[in-house]
């Protein structure tokens, strides 16, 4: 059994690791409310802008619907890994980092894959054996709406010169605090659906409807990975507001323990102290 004094020191250990996890925690709580709100209210205005843009584009004959609806055949593919800049968040990075790896070793077996990094964890495990052609991690530092249109637009002009054939996006996807969905979507190109709702409405353009495409498909590319990226934001938040939950459980079952050895241990050494003194008192007296 160990001595008292390496047990306490364990204790303060502890018990020091457990006030920086619940600092950590309350940290990412305090985050988490807000990058929820935002995703929250982004998420169904990206969704419909998206879904009118695709049933749009169905409509169109021919090559109307411009470079970005362009079928071509996939050699060349781009995979956007958004992952985070820290880690202390559970399976959050590690769960994107297999699917990314998944994507480049089934779906995309024998083609052209490279991988553009959004966060540094993915960046910094991917490059060691992949191709990484590029590092976004600091659009974190300042997210907003520009910031990351200015990565949409360097994409989406490497997709219109013919670089890449495919680009996906691939993030998690923001449930709730403790759930996060990995998600694989596909950013170019614009896929033309549409639906048995809106194959019935009839709309009238002005000024008409290629115009008013080519003006929808960059803004709502943009907005496209914004919500990918904020959907990332939030998840990342709650993951790690849920690890350091479980960590400070953990850590206190431990001190919990340790604090059962250590009084253990104390009375097993008080009890041999009397023994010894009751044991001289006899040999005194004898």
């Amino acid at each position: 059994m160990a001595n008292l004094k390496e047990i306490r020191n364990r204790i303060t250990s502890i018990g020091s690791t457990m006030q920086i996890t619940s600092a950590m925690k309350m940290v990412s709580a305090a985050k988490l409310k807000k990058a929820q709100d935002a995703i929250t209210a982004m998420r169904p205005y990206a969704d419909k802008l998206t879904e009118l843009l695709q049933n749009l584009s169905a409509t169109l004959d021919g090559d109307m619907g411009g470079a970005y609806t362009t079928q071509r055949e996939i050699n060349k593919v781009l995979l956007v890994s958004i992952t985070s800049n820290r880690g202390l968040c559970g399976g959050f990075n590690s769960a994107i980092i297999k699917e990314t790896i998944s994507l480049i070793e089934n779906k995309y077996q024998g083609k052209d894959v490279a991988i553009l990094a959004i966060g540094k964890k993915s960046n910094d495990l991917l490059s060691k054996t992949y191709n990484v052609v590029g590092n976004k991690s600091d659009v974190f530092d300042k997210l907003t709406f520009n910031n990351v249109a200015a990565i949409a637009e360097e994409i989406m002009a490497q997709f219109k010169a013919g670089d890449y054939d495919k680009i996906d996006l691939v993030y998690n996807r923001f449930k709730n605090a403790a759930t996060q969905i990995v998600t694989t979507e596909t950013f170019l190109p614009i896929e033309q659906t549409i639906t048995e709702t809106s194959s019935n409405l009839d709309y009238i353009y002005e000024p008409s409807k290629p115009v008013i495409i080519e003006g929808l498909i960059p803004k709502s590319l943009k907005t496209q990975l914004y919500k990918a990226i904020r959907d990332s934001f939030a998840a990342e938040h709650g993951a790690r507001m849920t690890a350091m939950h479980k960590a400070t459980d953990n850590a206190g079952e431990l001190r919990d323990e340790l604090l059962l050895q250590y009084n253990k241990a104390r009375q097993t050494a008080i009890t041999s102290e009397i023994l010894e003194i009751v044991g001289g008192a006899e040999a005194l007296n004898n």
